[in-house]
């Protein structure tokens, strides 16, 4: 008998809810054996429990170590602080992993098979920012503080070098700013380059670039990058960048992980101009899905539900709107489950 596994469900909000559903259709259809503890974060813990964040959100997550989430709300300019930044500090989700690999073919670049892994914890994006009044203007100057440590570097960088030996990457780009930034992305840079000296020099190719060239360089030819591994804020930047090269973020999951809890996500938004239209892709949900599975040991019904999307959206043309089809997303999660059952 395959043992349950307790995992804990964030529908999120706008689509989110939607989304979620067709994913846990997929898992079904695979036998996947998640005991879900249903919670709420966002604003839909803002309405149900008067916070962004609740308690019993964080309990479950405890108890569980292992959550799938779809996209949280978080308002512009004020209001709360990001769930998402919350969660990540409330378990030291030191690792943001972002694969971007084509899965529909044709489009302005093809075959390509990334992996972002960005600190996510440290530098200048965690929001540690004030005010300075001048006169009567109380935002006459505004202030941010980016801290990164050399413990908090080497646990990611090493994080991300053994996961190119397990997944057999042959290079890994660190990805800087230590021309300008000295200090602040360069303990990031001294910090990877001693380490590959000190563990894994020949295992892999290393090799550093500056972040806006990186920009440059990806947009011109990706296929000269394999992984890339990096600093928090410039992470967040170069990993929409490189779901752009695939499709966009319907296309792109990904999975923060720590060393007692690992929360796996759909990365774009919330979307809530098309919620409850029925048009929402679940596509970065459910590929989110199948990296929850590989984390639990279960690679082989993880492949089976990437096997199965593929064959969905390119053997039976079925795509949502976004993807040039005009399936809703009721009828791309009935093919999906279908290609699984059928298998």
């Amino acid at each position: 008998m395959t043992q349950r596994l307790p995992a804990t469900l964030i529908a999120g909000d706008g689509i989110g809810p939607e989304i979620v559903d067709a994913t846990l259709a997929a898992l079904e259809a695979l036998q996947a054996p998640f005991d879900w503890d249903h919670q709420a974060a966002g604003l839909a813990g803002v309405k149900a429990a008067g916070d962004p964040l609740p308690p019993a959100t964080l309990d479950s997550i405890r108890r569980t170590r292992l959550a799938l989430k779809g996209p949280l709300e978080t308002p512009s300019g004020g209001g709360y602080r990001s769930s998402n930044v919350r969660l990540r500090e409330a378990f030291q989700l030191y690792a943001n992993l972002r694969p971007a690999l084509t899965i529909v073919p044709g489009g302005r670049f093809d075959n390509i098979d990334l992996v972002v892994v960005r600190e996510n914890l440290e530098g200048l994006y965690i929001g540690h920012e004030h005010y300075v009044q001048i006169d009567d203007d109380p935002h006459a100057v505004a202030m941010a503080t980016g801290i990164n440590t050399r413990a908090g570097s080497r646990r990611l960088l090493e994080f991300a070098f053994q996961h190119a030996v397990a997944t057999g990457r042959k290079k890994v780009s660190i990805v800087h700013k230590a021309n300008i930034m000295k200090a602040l992305t360069g303990i990031f840079l001294e910090t990877g380059l001693e380490l590959y000296e000190r563990k894994y020099k020949g295992k892999f190719e290393l090799d550093t670039v500056i972040i806006d060239a990186c920009a440059m360089k990806l947009v011109l030819n990706p296929w000269q990058f394999d992984m890339l591994v990096t600093t928090n804020l410039f992470g967040d930047i170069l990993s929409d960048l490189v779901a752009g090269l695939v499709g966009g973020l319907g296309m792109a999951p990904g999975a923060n992980i720590g060393a007692d809890a690992a929360i796996f996500e759909a990365v774009h938004g919330s979307a809530p101009d098309i919620a409850g239209k029925g048009i929402a892709n679940p596509t970065a949900l459910l590929l989110a899905a199948a990296m929850m599975l590989d984390h639990v040991r279960l690679t082989e019904k993880a492949t089976q539900l990437r096997r199965a999307l593929h064959a969905t959206l390119n053997i039976d043309g079925v795509r949502t709107g976004d993807l040039g089809g005009s399936a809703s997303t009721m009828a791309f999660t009935q093919a999906l489950v279908s290609r699984i059952r059928n298998a």
